[in-house]
């Protein structure tokens, strides 16, 4: 086979077909054009610099703070005449010259406007349109200062105007502290009218009489100490029914419990009836009254001999010995009533029981309370919820820690604790001689000198190192004062309306009486005819 031979002529060359060629120059003249046209109109565009303009701004605005701080600019001048005439104006109208306040405001109006026009063009103040807004303002301030419109008595004027203002907050202070505590300690029309009409019916209905006979030698209970045995004094009807009758309604066991309630005379028939015509889900109510307590004397009682004292009798009845200084709650009568410090001879008024719950009668129950019997109390007497949460529940706010008696005795920032809802172990109270602590102390504190008022702080001194704390939602406190945590409330066993606030009273708070009211059978008769709602 024969080799084919080397092919040495020269490859043909690939053209271009003419229509691309053109097309390309095409494109290349356009972009040209386009390119010279911006440029043509960027040319013709008048230059923005950026720069000068920023500096021309700071360049003002360095123009008008050196002309502010410029000692001889009618600007500040007119500014700091301004200043000083408001401050004149205020003066003016504390002194009652409303013609001179009303001159000032309107040249004060007229200087500003001369400020503001000056403001508009980008100019300062000339002297020669200034001159004559200065001058008037001029014989204003010397007109002022002639009036004594100085800051020497400016300064004055305004502490005389602080003092009275304080001077009459202070007197209004003492002037509603004084009338919310008579309205604390007025007896409602229709609780008085209540133990009118329950007393009557006592006296007038034999069959009432006998049947509280009968219940009392029948009932058993009073003595026995596997019951749970509560014990209320008070003077006050419907809040000691409402009490018990809480206690009844939440309570797993009511014909279990025992009451053991203590009144005065007065209200002794009222008490027997109310409790003789109602029943409590079988729960036993004992009425006594304290006049009947043969130990109950002046010999054995510094409340009682303290009494018969007419410098104490001044003191809680008249308050003429101190010129009104003290104020009028330290003066209360209550504070010596023997229903409220009984609760310091409760094993000499229950000797043959061993464990009490002391209720206070401004309390509502709202859980059951038999757990209270099984705690334990460590050998204490009293068994309390502790309120030291804050600083002002602590000793020192109670007690007059200048004594030396009281600074040598006791803790000042030991904790408090409250009264309304205690657990006594009287069998420890008994070997403890709880209440010859309570004498000894109240014995001391004739002068007043140890403590001012109330039973808390000789329950303080009595029970001091004898008290065990317990959970604090066996005891809510505040309701008749302050306002409470709904939680709170809502997990508490007892809830006391402490304070002036009471849920019977018209000042009670309105959104705690509910809370007290669900446990008013306001449909009794008794109750509608003396206009319970």
């Amino acid at each position: 086979m024969r080799r084919r031979g080397l092919d040495f002529r020269r490859p043909v060359r690939k053209r271009f077909p003419n229509v691309v060629w053109w097309t390309v120059c095409g494109i290349l003249v356009l972009v040209l054009i386009v390119v010279l046209s911006r440029e043509g109109q960027t040319e013709s565009k008048p230059t923005i610099s950026r720069k000068p303009y920023r500096r021309d701004r700071i360049m003002e605005g360095v123009t008008v703070t050196d002309e502010m701080l410029s000692s001889n600019s009618v600007t500040r001048q007119l500014t700091d005449q301004i200043s000083l005439a408001k401050a004149f104006v205020v003066i003016a109208k504390e002194s009652n010259n409303l013609q001179f306040a009303w001159e000032l405001s309107a040249q004060i109006r007229n200087s500003q406007a001369l400020l503001s026009n000056a403001a508009t063009r980008r100019t300062p103040l000339t002297v020669g349109e200034s001159e004559t807004a200065i001058r008037d303002m001029a014989l204003l301030l010397y007109q002022a200062q002639q009036l004594h419109y100085d800051s020497a008595t400016m300064l004055m004027r305004l502490r005389a105007k602080i003092q009275t203002l304080e001077e009459q907050m202070s007197s209004a202070n003492e002037k509603s502290s004084k009338y919310g505590q008579i309205a604390a300690e007025e007896v409602p029309k229709s609780l008085y009218c209540l133990g009118v009409r329950l007393t009557t019916e006592w006296f007038g209905n034999p069959n009432l009489q006998k049947k509280h006979r009968e219940r009392k030698q029948m009932d058993a209970k009073l003595k026995d100490n596997s019951m749970y045995h509560f014990c209320i004094f008070s003077d006050n009807i419907l809040a000691s029914s409402v009490v018990v009758n809480s206690t009844a309604l939440n309570s797993k066991n009511p014909d279990k419990i025992v009451f053991h309630l203590v009144t005065d005379e007065i209200n002794y028939a009222a008490m027997k009836a109310w409790f003789t015509v109602n029943s409590f889900r079988g729960v036993a109510v004992e009425v006594q009254k304290f006049e009947d307590f043969k130990w109950l004397n002046a010999s054995y009682v510094p409340v009682l001999k303290q009494l018969q004292d007419s410098e104490t009798q001044s003191y809680y009845f008249s308050g003429h010995n101190d010129d009104g200084r003290t104020p009028i709650k330290f003066r209360n009568p209550k504070y010596l009533s023997m229903l409220n410090h009984l609760r310091f001879y409760i094993p000499e008024v229950y000797p043959a029981l061993k464990k009490v719950v002391f209720l206070d009668d401004d309390i509502v129950v709202q859980k059951d309370l038999s757990g209270l019997f099984s705690i334990d109390l460590n050998g204490n007497v009293n068994g309390a919820v502790e309120t030291c949460m804050e600083t002002f529940h602590r000793y020192h706010k109670y007690l007059n820690y200048s004594h030396p008696l009281i600074r040598s005795h006791f803790d000042p920032d030991a904790c408090g604790w409250a009264f309304g809802m205690n657990v006594f172990d009287l069998v420890a109270w008994r070997k403890r001689n709880v209440t010859g602590i309570y004498h000894y102390w109240q014995e001391r504190n004739v002068d007043r000198t140890l403590w001012k008022l109330g039973t808390l702080p000789p329950g303080l001194l009595t029970f001091y190192g004898l008290t065990e704390a317990l959970d604090p939602s066996w005891h809510v406190l505040g309701l008749g004062y302050t306002n409470v945590d709904s939680q709170l409330i809502e997990k508490g066993a007892v809830l006391h309306f402490n304070g002036n606030s009471k849920p019977w009273l018209k000042i009670g708070i309105e959104k705690y009486k509910p809370l007290w009211e669900k446990y008013v059978d306001y449909s009794h008769p008794l109750l509608q005819q003396c206009n319970f709602h």
